[in-house]
Parts: C-alpha cells; structure tokens; sequence
C-alpha cells in the first residue's frame, strides 16, 4: 500500500530539475539586461566622446575685436615678408611699424585738406578738391592698440614691443593734430564712455596688403 501511494504522488519532474530550468531563465534574462544596459553605456560613451571632439575640432567663434585683432597682425606679419629684404618679426622696430602706418594711407578714405587748399580748416568743405585721402587718426589708433596686444600674446615682451614705442605715440599725436587742423574738427579728449558707433568703425576697419 505504501508503495502505490509514493508511487502515485511521485511528481513527473524531480524537483531539482524545475529549479535549474528556473535559475537558468533567470540567469538568462540578467545576461540579456546586462547586454542591454552595457550596450547604452557604449552609445552613450560614444555620443561624450563624439561632441568632446566636436567641440574641439570647432571651437567657439571669436568676438568681433579678436578676429580684427587677428586680420591686422597677419596684415603687418604680410607687409614685413613683402620688404626688400623681408623682415622677421624679432627685429621689427619703430621705424617698421611708422613705415607700415605711412603705407597704410593709400588705402585711406578720410580727406586731409593740405595749406594751399581752400577748404583748409573748414569742417564742411562746399565742393571736392585734389587733396588727398589718408587714415583717419582715431582708425591708426585703435590699430596700434591691437597691434600692440598681438605681439605680446605672440611671444613677445612688453619692454621690446615697438608698437608701445615712444615714437609711435608722438606720430599718432603728429597726425591727430594735423587732421584736426586740416578738417577743422578739433579734438576733443573722450571721457570714460565710449561711442559705441565709433568703436565698431574703428574695430572694423579693414587693411589690405598689397602682395609682391
């Protein structure tokens, strides 16, 4: 009797069996979540590096004044190369840079009446004359104001820098007086606050280098 009940009760699985097939399906699904997940981190690690480099290869715009800044060092870097016999950057002097102010004035719009015209002195002139054009003084200033930045960030120092030369400050003093005489505009010293439209005209003028 006893042998028929364990017999009939005996179950068609042993029971360790049904607890391998269910720690094997478990284990599966773990795995397929691990994969998963393992999977995000690639892409998401993927995505990082993807914008790190992207930022990199494109870096931020530079503002209005560093781009200027820019054009008129390379500007002045071309005019050096272009003299007979071309002049490196470490012995550029004042002389250099009062040469490259005197050469920028063909390319001047500014007119500076001479003593003989008749419109000397007078703001508004009625008609045209043969006077000539040349760089407006407040344009040669902030030029030299870039100019004398660049060169300090490029390497070099302060004390040797020519563009903060003693002669380059009488020479800009030089031409403000003779274009205000000239155009009869006297200068007036500019407190603390600054035209906004004049310092982007000035920002923005821009000066081409005749190539050799």
């Amino acid at each position: 009797m006893q042998f028929f009940f364990s017999l009939f009760f005996q179950p068609f699985f042993p029971i360790d069996s049904f607890l391998l097939l269910y720690l094997a399906r478990r284990e599966k699904k773990n795995f397929m979540m691990m994969s998963i997940n393992k999977g995000k981190e690639i892409a998401e690690g993927s995505s990082r590096s993807t914008a790190a480099a992207a930022d990199q290869q494109n870096p931020p715009p530079l503002s209005r004044y560093e781009s200027q800044k820019r054009r008129d060092w390379n500007t002045f870097g071309q005019y050096l190369r272009n003299q007979r016999p071309p002049v490196a950057l470490s012995q550029c002097n004042a002389n250099h840079v009062l040469d490259f102010l005197r050469y920028l004035d063909q390319f001047g719009k500014t007119k500076v009446h001479l003593q003989g015209c008749v419109f000397f002195g007078q703001p508004e002139p009625p008609g045209p004359c043969t006077c000539p054009l040349r760089q407006a003084w407040g344009s040669l200033d902030a030029l030299i104001g870039r100019l004398r930045a660049a060169y300090e960030e490029n390497g070099g120092l302060p004390e040797t820098n020519p563009f903060a030369s003693g002669a380059i400050r009488i020479y800009l003093r030089e031409v403000r007086d003779s274009q205000a005489k000239a155009r009869g505009i006297p200068y007036k010293k500019k407190k603390k606050k600054r035209n906004p439209l004049k310092s982007k005209e000035d920002s923005s003028t821009s000066f081409p280098v005749q190539q050799s």
